[in-house]
């Protein structure tokens, strides 16, 4: 899993309008400048906020990113309970989940 890369290709698309412009225009391009997995470039194309969410991805990132892609607010917090029912807890990352700790 690389969450240091899917974080920060996110955290470009929010503050760097260069990179927004080269996301839109020509998003394989971009994407392939991260070492990315399979699964997290799936959730970044989609985009899966649940997924991204549950592979770590920190929430003030990801609420900015689903901005970019014009996500109401209560869609995006219930994306985020969507991803864990469907992908299981918070692998990794400031969120990460654990069973009976």
């Amino acid at each position: 899993m690389s969450l240091y890369y899917v974080q920060k290709l996110i955290y470009e698309l929010n503050r760097n309008p260069d990179t927004t412009k080269r996301f839109e225009k020509d998003r394989e391009a971009l994407l392939a400048d991260y070492d990315l997995t399979d699964e997290e470039l799936t959730a970044i194309r989609k985009p899966d906020i649940g997924l991204l969410y549950v592979l770590g991805v920190n929430g003030q990132i990801l609420m900015h990113y689903a901005a970019l892609w014009k996500i109401p607010w209560d869609d995006y917090l219930k994306s985020m309970e969507n991803g864990i029912k469907e992908h299981g807890p918070v692998r990794n990352g400031l969120y990460a989940q654990t069973e009976g700790k």
